[in-house]
């Protein structure tokens, strides 16, 4: 769906939303400058469009007890859209996986993973991830710190493209 069939209000939605989703309607209503209640049918319709996905806690992994973050490079024997898609079924049924993104290039897929200890991350390895059909290979790194967690995206980029391209 492309941003420009967004007006500046929805995107300021969508950029505060991204900011704070615990705000009431009420606050956010404010934030962009019009009343509550089309505040709150503008949000339904972007979660209607499918421009909001849903609201969750942003936790803390490592104070929870999971203190191992891994990448996962996978390569597979067979790239048939079958095959493809037999994987992504098993990384959503893998609790330990977080993150799975098919790639172009050397790897498959890109596996970001969280385990409690470095010991239940290797049993997911070699019970799980390198017994799996069709896995050729696996090359994994072991995160020792983030420098930037950012999530969702950077709406100011997309607000100055907007406005060269108006």
């Amino acid at each position: 769906m492309p941003l420009t069939r967004l007006d500046p209000i929805d995107r300021l939605i969508l950029a505060e939303l991204q900011a704070d989703g615990r705000m009431t309607n009420v606050e956010l209503a404010r934030r962009v400058g019009i009343s509550a209640p089309p505040c709150l049918r503008r949000v339904r319709a972007l979660e209607d469009q499918g421009y909001i996905k849903g609201f969750h806690a942003d936790v803390d992994a490592r104070a929870l007890g999971f203190e191992v973050q891994v990448f996962a490079m996978v390569g597979l024997q067979s790239q048939a859209e079958a095959d493809l898609r037999a994987f992504e079924g098993r990384c959503e049924a893998w609790p330990l996986v977080r993150e799975c993104h098919m790639l172009n290039g050397e790897v498959d897929f890109m596996l970001k993973c969280v385990a409690p200890d470095l010991s239940s991350f290797q049993s997911f390895l070699t019970g799980e991830l390198l017994t799996a059909p069709n896995v050729a290979s696996v090359k994994t790194s072991l995160v020792i710190r983030g420098a930037k967690d950012e999530p969702g995206v950077p709406f100011d980029v997309l607000e100055n493209r907007l406005a060269r391209n108006a």
